[in-house]
């Protein structure tokens, strides 16, 4: 998985009063989990804007002055119900043999037939939900929705890894075409048909 570097200060006062100083002063306040005792430290809100602002994931090196460094991912994140500004970050420290739960977008690719029959596309999760050891931790699940016809669908099932634990039952719906009122069933034998029809009508135009 591809990894954002995050620079920013230890702070040692983690008070009310020091973290809206920090939040006046334009740093986001953040807390790294999972190690021997939490890490707090803060950061430029410019510095989340390719980690937050993206439907990617992603893992966070996070790199301190005076030398701190680890790997992590984020956690929580909240922001200003007004401003809707960053003003805290959770993050959770990563292990090399220590294996993590983390949330992967999924990518479909291809055209489907059911939808260009007229079916309606049903992208149900948009993000799986997987365990795995960091170095194991995918960019994304790629799709190919390209076969998927009216009354078709793809579940987890079909993206079982031995790499990951996908944290949802086998039978999960991931995308599926469903039928629409103006949807066309055509069967294989009159795809082939029309398929064979339209290089032949291709070929007499060349």
């Amino acid at each position: 998985m591809k990894s954002i570097t995050i620079k920013g200060s230890e702070r040692e006062s983690v008070g009310k009063k020091a973290t809206k100083a920090l939040r006046n002063a334009g740093l986001v306040p953040c807390v790294v989990y999972g190690g021997d005792k939490p890490l707090h430290f803060s950061a430029t809100e410019l510095a989340f804007r390719d980690l937050v602002y993206t439907p990617n994931a992603h893992t966070v090196a996070v790199e301190l002055e005076g030398g701190t460094a680890l790997k992590a991912i984020m956690q929580d994140i909240q922001f200003h119900p007004v401003t809707d500004a960053i003003i805290h970050v959770d993050f959770y420290q990563l292990f090399d043999d220590k294996a993590v739960t983390m949330n992967i977008p999924v990518r479909l690719n291809g055209s489907s037939p059911g939808v260009k029959n007229g079916g309606r596309l049903l992208f149900r999760k948009r993000k799986l939900a997987i365990k795995a050891l960091p170095d194991n931790l995918p960019d994304f699940f790629d799709i190919d929705i390209s076969k998927l016809k009216i009354g078709g669908n793809i579940t987890v099932e079909t993206l079982l890894n031995d790499d990951f634990t996908i944290l949802h039952p086998e039978t999960t719906t991931v995308v599926q075409v469903k039928m629409a009122r103006t949807a066309v069933l055509i069967d294989d034998e009159e795809e082939d048909g029309e398929e064979g029809a339209e290089a032949g009508t291709e070929e007499s135009q060349e």
